[in-house]
Order: structure tokens, then sequence, then C-alpha cells
């Protein structure tokens, strides 16, 4: 799976850690090597397992990788550890959890199975009870395994689930399939497939001249409703909310596919909304080692804050307690554009926020027009 985010060709400080792509053989190497070691280390005359050391994610350990022939910027991890203890109280069972879902992987490679995290965690959940109590148990230590063995989780059989959809003015083939053309595919669009083989492989064509990334599922339905792609060329993608790695994954193949295509997002007026772009636009640390992989050059086309002005004072609402705790971890962060920066401190000066649906005061067929102003407004026609 080619990846210019690893190429030195494209970017300069190559001391950052990366989840390799690689096959499931290696992935089972890697995993007997990873045994080994620890049985090794328990082996010897002064057995010193108390730690496991896995690489940390946290912002302080994040560095942002500027491109030099690109204008793709991401998010990558340094080589900064945190630890699983096998000795401290509150963190043993963390430790346990690391080599459990290692064992998992495992069988699920020799299977030649792929499973989705939520898979994973009903089986966990029966075979190893006392160890894991809730979805969020799984997601966390799948990546302590991927900070462990350097790998992708699809490396290790764990599928994405996705929750995507995608439509307008794009030819989908999968592999000895018929060929989908997204736009006869109704309002909900096409479902976007959590296997990131078949992802990959897929074959795909477009006349579009624009993908717009849409952050809300109901604001995708009414622009497909209205097939607002027939008025202005492109692609519809949304993840229904926070991108899913599926949705981001097909995103970045679009990406490459097709890349004299600007990619416009299209997302509320808040805190939220930006760190929805942001996702997108350069990885998120939620994905550790994965971070980076699959960050697209993606533009903000709105809701900005010069928007304001088509909407009612009566449909903007108060920011949040979560709003502002967004904003702060925003703002901590190297990642924002200046310009960014600004419209992120007028929405907390303001303490209020906007929502797309705001934009229905003017009309249920606003949207579209409204689209299509700020397009030639940023010049991207």
């Amino acid at each position: 799976m080619a990846d210019l985010c690893r190429s030195s060709t494209f970017f300069s400080d190559q001391n950052l850690c990366n989840a390799d792509i690689i096959g499931s053989s290696e992935a089972r190497a890697r995993i007997e090597v990873a045994v080994l070691n620890f049985l090794k280390i328990l082996n010897s005359p002064s057995p010193a397992i108390s730690d496991l050391p896995l690489i940390s994610r946290r912002w302080s350990n994040s560095r942002v990788n500027r491109g030099l022939l690109t204008e793709v910027s991401c998010i990558f991890l340094s080589h900064s550890f945190c630890t699983r203890s096998l000795m401290r109280p509150n963190a043993a069972k963390a430790f346990v959890r690391v080599w459990k879902v290692v064992e998992m992987c495992f069988q699920i490679l020799v299977q030649e199975k792929r499973v989705t995290q939520r898979e994973l965690f009903y089986k966990l959940l029966c075979s190893s009870p006392q160890y894991f109590t809730c979805q969020l148990q799984v997601n966390r230590t799948i990546q302590d395994v991927v900070a462990l063995l350097r790998c992708s989780r699809y490396s290790l059989g764990i599928m994405a689930s996705s929750r995507g959809a995608v439509t307008g003015r794009l030819l989908l083939q999968e592999p000895n399939q018929e060929t989908v053309d997204c736009s006869a595919c109704g309002s909900s669009g096409h479902a976007i497939s959590g296997d990131m083989n078949l992802l990959e492989r897929m074959v795909m064509k477009t006349d579009a001249r624009y993908i717009i990334v849409v952050e809300k599922h109901a604001i995708f339905q009414r622009l497909a409703e209205d097939r607002v792609f027939n008025q202005i060329p492109s692609i519809l993608i949304t993840a229904k909310g926070y991108p899913d790695i599926a949705t981001r994954f097909l995103l970045y193949r679009m990406s490459r596919a097709f890349p004299d295509l600007p990619i416009l997002a299209l997302v509320d007026w808040n805190p939220a909304g930006l760190a929805i772009l942001c996702t997108f636009k350069f990885g998120s640390i939620g994905m550790g080692l994965e971070a980076y992989r699959y960050a697209c050059n993606v533009k903000w086309l709105g809701l900005r804050g010069d928007d304001l002005q088509l909407i009612p004072e009566e449909s903007l609402i108060p920011l949040k307690p979560r709003d502002l705790q967004i904003a702060k971890s925003l703002k901590s962060s190297e990642i924002l554009e200046e310009n960014y920066r600004n419209e992120l401190e007028v929405m907390v000066q303001s303490g209020r926020r906007a929502e797309i649906e705001a934009l229905y005061f003017r009309g249920y067929n606003f949207l579209g027009k409204y689209i299509a102003k700020k397009i030639v407004q940023a010049n991207y026609v």
C-alpha cells in the first residue's frame, strides 16, 4: 500500500514513529518475536517484566510533520515511551490486556479471518471477562498492541467498522463485482466498506470537480436528495460525525486517485466541527501510530464566521462545556493554521455556535446555493 507520508522525499523528519502495513505472515512473526522476548526475560536469572514500553499517545509526544513538496501536513508520534506496569495495581490489568489482545490477533491471523473491534470486544468479554468490561478498553488496548508491534491494526486482522457513506459523481468497482454508480444510490448514499483491503483495490472513476466532506448525515441526505452533485459537479462523503478509519481511508484514496480535485469540508461552526475537519486534514492522536496515514489536504469551506450574517440570532446556540474542552485541546496543539486559530478564538469569545441546519431559515434548497457561492468566493472554480 503506497504511502507518500512515509517517503523522505516528501517529509523531512524521519525520526518519527509509524505503524507499518504488513502481510499476515510478517505480523505473526512480529507477535512470535515479541512473545519470545517476553519469555526470555521471564526465564532470566533476574526477571524484569514489570514494565511494557509502549509509544506514548499524548499531545506532548506528537509532532506536526509538514510536507516539503506537498500541502499535506500530518500528526506523528515521536520516540517517547509510556509503560504498562505489571507491578502497579491500577495498571496491571492493562498490562495483561495487551497480551490477551496479542493472543487473539495471532489466532485471527492463523485462521485468516478479519474481525471488527466490536466483534473482538465480545470475543474478549466471553474469554477474559475479568480484564475486558467495555469497548473502550479494547480500543485502547488495540492501540497499545499497534505501538508494541509497530504494525497497523488492519495488519493484525482487525477490520474497521464503517459508518460512512458516499454519493455523487463517482463510479466504484470492487474486484469481480459490477460497477456502482454512487449518484444512483438514493439519499442515504453508498455505504463505505470497512474492509481496508477492498477499499485499497477498488477502482474509482469520476468527472467531478470537487470532493465535499459533510459532517452530518442529515445534511448529506439533504444534499443527496437535492442532487446538489449535479448542480456542483462533486462527490459527497460523510462519516456521520467524528470520522471513522474506513471513511478517512476512502477519502485518502480519492485524494490520491484524483489529486486535482479540491477537498472541501462543510462542518458546523463550533469547536467540534473544527476538530472533525482537523481529523480529516491532519490525523488524530487517538489513532496512535496510525495517526498520519489517512491525512488529506482538506479546505474549510463552511460554516465560517463570516456566514453568521446569514443566520438569525435566535439560531445561535450557547457553547457547551464539551465545546470549551475541545477548543482548549485544539488551542494547545500545533496543528491549527493561523486563520483556523482566529476562527476558534471568535467562537470562544462569542460563546456561541452555529449549526449548518440554521441555513434552512433561507429555505431547504439554500444549501446548494450556499456551497456554490462559497466555492466561488474561495476561488476553487
